[in-house]
């Protein structure tokens, strides 16, 4: 009996996949459990391995195409079942458009006008107030199928496919289909643009004013002396009965704004070119994403790390050699924000203006920025990070990160985080503003600690100058989902949490 291949899910968030290669071919013998392709999601690249052994009879959807979840991919069975002979999925050869009518077929001829007689002047016509044409009825739009403001019908499209024709103002009627059936894929959309030619607005032919409407009849005004025009005014019935002359105004002009693309930059001879990652490519997304939908706002708090210094510096031995990895300042802070976050819920939150709905989430999932090492940055999420102690909380950051580095990322891994911290203090940073994780609503950043001079009091209100070791920690936060005095006193919780806890009895 043979088996169809789904898209599968891959993460609860996730939709649709890519197709990035296929491990096998039809007519090859796959075992179960075997790599049978590799998927590429918003989220990450995952190897999905065949359910069953047989036969590859049937590739249904060809490598760079995007499908939904539970689309038929491959057909695996014994050769010669059903009639079916091996047979790979090939994009289908995109239909030359037809020809189009030379503009000027397309233009109807204007209405001839007699010439003027040589007459006596005419009496000014009265005119009616035009009357506006109902607007036009909105159309329904299929749940999968897309039409051109021409009217053309586009076929399926993937969600990835709409998002990114929105952020670069892409007209998808001028964008050629590889895919199946002639379907606009991913590729097409990043291909076009990379181009240039989405920065140029389509030439649509010029409207046609229509014919202007018949005048209605007016009783012509007695005859006036030429000599008296300027003298004698109008008779007072016939002066009430004439509309004013309406001022001639240039007829408005229809300006499409087109959100363009940077202009393709041209490569001098020592320039080097190199496309982007898949990685790359979904971080720029959304980055791109964050700052048009987020009200980005930032905010900083200075924090003295020595009491925090101080119990790392009795500890780091101890721990080093029972967890064998070192005691960071990066579990201390991650700890002291999982507590203000309880006490500040709607940090913790999700907000949808489409839908006027917030969502305050039941547990923190902890996001931990990652970097891997000039080969991009991702989000790992803690879950259940509000039940975890420092230690606890310290270990996970270390699996996470490894996890991470060592690419067994899968897609759940980075999906579902609730608050975000990012860590670029090790690196020296002084202050970092980063942007906002979707859907998000506030990202903290840990920057550089180091020694400076501070001013202290002793019991005795005495003031003096002490080297502590002190550093910055900023709030990016989204001001549609609350406002500077929530965000600073926050702030003000993990700043207190990390300079007056007893931290000894957290190592514990």
């Amino acid at each position: 009996m043979s088996v169809t291949v789904t898209m599968p899910q891959l993460g609860e968030t996730v939709t649709e996949g890519t197709i990035l290669r296929w491990a096998k071919q039809p007519g090859d013998t796959i075992q179960e459990d075997e790599v049978l392709l590799e998927i590429s999601t918003d989220k990450v690249d995952t190897e999905v391995p065949s359910p069953a052994a047989g036969t590859i009879l049937q590739i249904l959807v060809a490598e760079g195409e995007t499908v939904a979840v539970g689309t038929a991919l491959a057909i695996i069975g014994e050769p010669g079942e059903a009639g079916m002979t091996p047979m790979a999925a090939t994009p289908p050869a995109a239909a030359t458009p037809a020809p189009s009518e030379p503009a000027a077929s397309r233009v109807p001829p204007m209405p001839s006008v007699p010439p003027p007689t040589p007459m006596a002047p005419p009496p000014a016509p009265v005119v009616a107030p035009p009357v506006p044409a109902p607007p036009a009825p909105v159309p329904t739009q299929a749940p999968f199928a897309a039409t051109s403001p021409g009217g053309a019908d586009l076929g399926m499209l993937s969600p990835v496919v709409r998002r990114l024709a929105t952020e670069h103002g892409v007209d998808l009627s001028r964008v050629t289909g590889t895919g199946s059936g002639g379907r606009i894929t991913r590729k097409d959309v990043e291909v076009f643009v990379a181009s240039g030619v989405a920065a140029m607005p389509a030439v649509a032919p010029a409207p046609v004013a229509p014919a202007p409407a018949e005048p209605a009849a007016v009783p012509a005004p007695p005859m006036i002396e030429p000599r008296m025009i300027e003298a004698a005014p109008l008779p007072t019935v016939i002066a009430a009965s004439l509309p004013p002359t309406p001022a001639v105004e240039p007829e408005p002009v229809s300006v499409s704004v087109v959100a363009a693309s940077p202009a393709p930059v041209v490569a001098a001879a020592s320039d080097r070119v190199e496309p982007l990652d898949r990685l790359r490519v979904r971080i720029a997304e959304n980055m791109i994403r964050s700052r048009q939908t987020s009200a980005h706002v930032w905010t900083a708090i200075e924090v003295d790390f020595e009491s925090v210094e101080r119990v790392r510096a009795r500890h780091k031995e101890e721990f080093r050699q029972r967890e064998s990895f070192s005691l960071t300042y990066l579990p201390f802070i991650s700890r002291a924000v999982v507590d203000a976050l309880d006490a500040f819920p709607v940090v913790n939150s999700s907000f949808d203006l489409e839908a006027k709905t917030r969502t305050f989430h039941g547990q923190v999932n902890l996001g931990i920025g990652v970097d891997l090492e000039e080969g991009g940055l991702v989000v790992m999420t803690m879950r259940g990070a509000d039940g975890l102690r420092m230690r606890g909380i310290a270990r996970e950051v270390r699996r996470l990160a490894e996890k991470a580095r060592g690419g067994k990322m899968e897609p759940d891994d980075i999906a579902g985080s609730t608050f975000t911290i990012t860590n670029p203090g090790p690196y020296g940073s002084f202050m970092s503003a980063p942007i906002i994780n979707p859907p998000n609503v506030a990202i903290l950043s840990t920057d550089t600690i180091t020694k400076r001079p501070v001013v202290v009091t002793d019991g005795n209100d005495n003031d003096a100058i002490a080297i502590h070791h002190v550093g910055y920690l900023g709030l990016t936060w989204d001001h549609r989902a609350f406002d500077g005095s929530t965000a600073v006193k926050f702030l003000a919780r993990v700043k207190k949490n990390l300079q007056t806890w007893e931290w000894e009895q957290e190592l514990a």
